[in-house]
């Protein structure tokens, strides 16, 4: 039997991979939570945002037209909540099959090990009984 795991660099390779894959997803989690302030921040302008009482037509215009473009802001940020929501499930997802990539070859290597301590084993068993074997044999043809 071979005493080397074969697969030991792609095995390498899945753990790197499980590895990297919890600080992809805490990178998105960041990138979902500075979404959710960036939409709560623009939503709190527009809820500030007020249409002055007396106004001429110009400032009541601009008014208006700043709380539009407050909207707008609100709805692209609300986008951006969802396309970073996306992002977490995705990277968690990635993240449960890079595990799953990596118990597969775990399992092999436990097994190779167990069949080296085993063949170790054996290998140690023959020789101890040939020693005692020559013993015995010593023992027998007497002084």
């Amino acid at each position: 039997m071979e005493r080397a795991f074969r697969l030991a660099g792609l095995l390498r390779l899945r753990e790197l991979q499980e590895d990297q894959a919890p600080a992809r997803l805490a990178a998105s989690h960041a990138a979902l939570r500075a979404a959710e302030q960036r939409r709560r921040d623009t939503l709190a302008s527009l809820v500030g945002h007020t249409v002055p009482e007396t106004a001429g037509s110009r400032e009541w215009r601009l008014a208006l037209t700043g709380r539009a473009a407050l909207a707008h802001l609100v709805a692209d940020a609300g986008v951006a909540v969802a396309d970073a929501g996306y992002r977490v499930g995705e990277d968690t997802a990635d993240w449960s099959a890079a595990r799953g990539r990596s118990v597969g070859l775990e399992k092999l290597r436990d097994k190779h090990r167990e069949a080296v301590a085993v063949e170790d084993g054996r290998a140690e068993q023959i020789a101890l009984d040939e020693i005692a074997s020559r013993r015995a044999r010593a023992d027998l043809a007497g002084p």
